[in-house]
């Protein structure tokens, strides 16, 4: 039986990172980066696609573990197992890494004597590729391509091979320890400098600690918060300081549809969310690191501005189907590469522009070339703000003129003028992008609102309704106390519910996606709905639903992209980076005393 998505933990080293489930099992990582091919795929597929398990002998993958935690504020795993033998720990982390990514799985004994047993069974290329297995000084080493794995243990213990796979098995009683080390390195490389498990655990620890240390919310939602920043900083690609929407591809939004998507990669439309939620944590190091990755991944000529870039700001993603994989519980095609980075969203330059500002008015240093940057951004988005776009939810059917891509064509011209009032010194002309600024605010409000129901809706001439209508009070374009931002709460509250937590849209015959099938509440939409009953004056009923939010969560504090609430159970890919994002900044509202508006 294939394991919820919330069954499933996260460690990880700053450049990649791996999904342990409930029963031992290591059943995702890809290697050496968040957006290399998996050497586990299990999640995707079965056994045979890659995992490594280590768990008590006797156990199979249906059994789950006593209790799990992560040590205090840190990405180490405990996951405890009680037998009838004894009681046995198992430590799981990745260490920030020096050349190489290790996967440290230590075993404790803590209670009478456990015998326990491992099972690594290693496919290369998402589960396609079988590596070559063989013994070297004491270890084994699987070389397949321009991949290598090293497997230790300290002590040394029985090791055999079959049926592909790699088998140990060792009894620890209480005080005794074994530490397997999993190490990559490109096969034409040596073999990288043999690192101390116990000594690397407690550096470890250390370092989340101290990272932990400099959080500065102090609201009664803490551990929360707090959980969800390390989750953020797990899912940042340090040597770019970009951050990947998700750790996965293909977790699917519907339990056998379709809409299974690669989100391995850097999104613009995260940006301006996720400075907030740094600089309002104190994280100002981490958001000039995501500034300075949006500024070299954004440069270059306006008109080939993408929606999202690669770790390392790459462009070429192309999507490609993995047939050989059968998908989470069948949810087939599994995707790598994302073909919507071909699609034109123009909200992404006022996500960008925006960003921008924010980094300013957060006392970032400013980069020289930053402004001029944003110029060149606005004079292109000036000419083609009319036009239809795919809008924020990466549709894959027509291109549609969507009231958020509008509403952010209006904050990109709003903080250009503000930031050229504030510094009058700066190149521009003010009055330019005032008038954009003025003709983009009346034509949403004259082609995007419905005066009949009192709402917004998605697109201009529509019925439909969407859940990004929410940020037009958090971005400014009509204040809090305007009946059509309450009759738009209201309406999506209303029509997009899905047992009171919020759906983007309607899926319904005919939807504007193009795509069959559904999907469940999208957890940031529904964060979107307490910060606008935040700033419209509910504070009760933001605080209710935040606080079930926060039940949502799985127990080592993680989310997903959606929730099903009829099944009880998260979906799409996880855990997301934008879920944790708007965790972090409902808390952050929540927590402050005066309201907005």
């Amino acid at each position: 039986m294939t394991p919820r998505i919330e069954d499933y933990a996260l460690i990880g080293d700053l450049q990649t990172a791996a999904l342990v489930g409930r029963n031992g099992s290591v059943d995702w990582l890809c290697l050496p980066r968040f957006d290399s091919g998996a050497c586990f795929a299990a999640l995707l597929g079965d056994e045979d696609n890659g995992h490594w398990r280590i768990a008590p002998q006797g156990t199979d993958s249906t059994d789950t573990c006593t209790r799990r935690a992560y040590v205090e504020d840190s990405l180490v795993l405990e996951t405890f197992w009680e037998t009838r033998t004894g009681t046995v720990k198992v430590i799981d982390f990745m260490p920030q890494r020096d050349k190489a990514p290790d996967v440290m799985r230590i075993v404790e004994g803590v209670s009478g004597s456990v015998d326990m047993s491992s099972v690594l069974r290693l496919r290369f290329d998402f589960g396609s590729v079988v590596p070559w297995m063989r013994r070297s000084h004491g270890h084994r080493v699987a070389v397949a391509g321009p991949d290598s794995v090293w497997l230790r243990s300290e002590p040394p213990v029985k090791t055999w091979g079959q049926q592909m796979s790699t088998c140990s098995s060792f009894t620890v009683a209480e005080g005794e320890s074994v530490a397997f080390v999993l190490t990559w390195h490109p096969s034409h490389s040596p073999r990288p400098k043999l690192i101390d498990p116990h000594k690397s655990l407690k550096h470890t620890l250390a370092d989340w600690a101290k990272w932990s240390a400099r959080c500065t919310y102090h609201g009664k939602y803490r551990e929360a918060v707090l959980r969800s920043l390390i989750t953020l900083k797990a899912l940042t690609y340090a040597p770019t300081g970009g951050i990947v929407a998700a750790l996965t591809t293909s977790l699917p939004e519907e339990i056998g549809g379709v809409r299974n998507w690669d989100y391995r990669f850097c999104w613009l439309r995260d940006s301006t969310l996720t400075l907030a939620a740094m600089v309002s944590a104190g994280y100002v190091r981490e958001a000039a690191a995501w500034r300075d990755w949006l500024l070299r991944a954004v440069a270059g000529d306006p008109a080939d501005l993408q929606i999202m870039y690669g770790l390392s700001g790459e462009r070429r993603l192309p999507e490609t189907e993995l047939t050989w994989l059968s998908g989470y519980e069948n949810s087939a095609p599994v995707r790598t590469g994302n073909a919507a980075v071909r699609q034109l969203q123009l909200d992404v330059y006022g996500e960008v522009i925006d960003s921008l500002r924010l980094a300013r008015e957060a006392g970032l240093d400013d980069k020289p070339h930053a402004w001029n940057l944003q110029l060149s951004l606005l004079g292109f988005l000036e000419s083609t703000w009319r036009e239809p776009d795919e809008g924020l939810w990466e549709v894959r059917g027509p291109r549609r003129h969507f009231v958020h891509s509008k509403v952010m064509a209006w904050v990109a011209a709003d903080r250009a003028v503000r930031t050229l009032e504030e510094n009058p010194d700066l190149p521009g002309d003010a009055d330019r992008w005032r008038a954009m600024r003025d003709a983009v605010h009346a034509e949403v409000c004259d082609k995007g609102y419905d005066p009949v129901r009192n709402t917004f809706t998605q697109y201009y001439g529509s019925r439909e309704l969407d859940a990004s209508t929410l940020l037009i009070v958090r971005t400014g374009f009509l204040p809090a106390g305007d009946p059509r931002v309450t009759g738009t709460v209201e309406a999506v509250r209303s029509e997009l519910a899905h047992d009171g937590l919020i759906r983007r849209y309607s899926t319904a015959g005919g939807s504007v996606d193009g795509l069959p099938g559904g999907e469940g509440a999208f957890l940031a939409c529904s964060f979107w709905l307490v910060d606008a009953l935040w700033r419209t004056g509910r504070t009760d009923e933001a605080e209710e639903l935040f606080e079930r939010l926060l039940e949502l969560r799985n127990d080592v504090g993680l989310l997903a992209e959606e929730y099903d609430p009829a099944a009880g159970r998260q979906l799409g890919n996880y855990p997301q980076a934008f879920s944790h994002v708007g965790l972090v900044n409902s808390a952050v509202d929540l927590a402050r005393e005066d309201l907005a508006g």
